[in-house]
């Protein structure tokens, strides 16, 4: 145990430890009271990297996950623990110290060089979500239920998860998960704080909300979203670059406020989207933007934009697309 805890504690475990730092963990560890109290054959130390390793191999096992970890150290006697003592040192550690490295870690980190990052001075973030299937077992469905008809439930519980991240470095900003009773819009109400004036948010069409967009306004920050077909936006004023200005309002009334109502931009476009099986379709997309200004924030720009694509060539160069079906 002793030959184990001096091998370890210097942080030489894996090449984890070469991107986040043994004194940071350290220092995660002693902020959230997380530390061990006693000499142990598997520290808290090394449980952070343990459980950051399970992130990356998650189809594997847990001594499969340790032995990779391992594989570096050669000619060090190191212990293998078993399964059931990685999982016992994992319940120790707890979500704290993992939950806090998120946070300190989590920001953005590409400079104006990095292709696709920026659009006109402005960082290029995009927000979305997915649901994960978790395990069906009593000490989960409590907080995770399974969904269920009027008989019988069904299928695994789900967790939802939606993140917000820098594009062109995929580096996250932040998450937000938990039961998927919740929706998108709810988990993703909670990354707002990471936004700020300096920022274009990318989103796709569950997001065009008028409380959410609102929201976003609200931060300082820019957003360029795809709207639902369900919209039939009316044209307000005709742009020169055939986009068009329009008003979204709330569904509700509120007292002392009426209608809220946001003016926006919209840019309409038929795009033609080729599959991986090389099937085509064309389909009109309608992308619903806060940059109101048609000659700063031309719309063959704004399309580029949405996928992630800089235009390089000159306006005069480039024929903007329609903007009418």
């Amino acid at each position: 145990m002793a030959l184990a805890h001096d091998v370890y504690t210097p942080g030489h475990l894996g090449e984890l430890t070469q991107v986040i730092d043994p004194q940071l963990v350290d220092a995660v560890l002693d902020e959230t009271g997380s530390r061990e109290r006693r000499v142990r054959l598997l520290p808290a130390r090394v449980v952070v990297y343990f459980v950051l390793a399970l992130a990356f191999f998650e189809r594997s096992s847990y001594q499969a996950v340790w032995d990779k970890l391992c594989a570096g150290l050669c000619g060090i006697a190191v212990a293998r623990p078993c399964a059931s003592s990685l999982s016992r040192a994992r319940r120790r550690l707890g979500s704290a110290p993992l939950r806090r490295l998120f946070e300190i870690l989590a920001g953005p980190v590409a400079t104006r060089a990095q292709a696709s990052s920026f659009y006109r001075g402005l960082r290029v973030v995009a927000v979305d979500g997915t649901a994960l299937s978790i395990p069906d077992e009593e000490a989960v469905t409590w907080r995770f239920p399974k969904h269920g008809g009027e008989v019988l439930e069904f299928g695994y519980p789900l967790l939802r998860l939606v993140a917000l991240v820098e594009c062109g470095t995929r580096a996250l900003l932040g998450a937000a998960f938990g039961p998927d009773t919740t929706g998108e819009l709810g988990y993703a109400r909670r990354l707002l704080g990471q936004l700020d004036a300096s920022m274009v948010l990318l989103a796709d069409a569950y997001y065009d909300a008028f409380d959410f967009l609102e929201a976003v306004t609200g931060t300082g920050a820019s957003f360029l979203l795809r709207s639902t077909r369900k919209r039939r936006p009316t044209v307000r004023r005709p742009l020169p670059d055939g986009s068009y200005l329009t008003t979204i309002c709330a569904g509700k009334y509120k007292a002392g406020r009426g209608y809220g109502r946001l003016e926006v931009r919209i840019v309409e476009a038929w795009m033609t989207v080729t599959l991986d099986d090389g099937t085509r379709r064309t389909e009109l997309w309608r992308l619903m933007t806060s940059f109101l200004d048609a000659d700063r924030y031309p719309a063959h720009e704004l399309i580029a934009l949405y996928h992630c694509t800089p235009p390089v060539a000159p306006q005069s160069q480039r024929r903007a697309p329609s903007s009418r079906a």
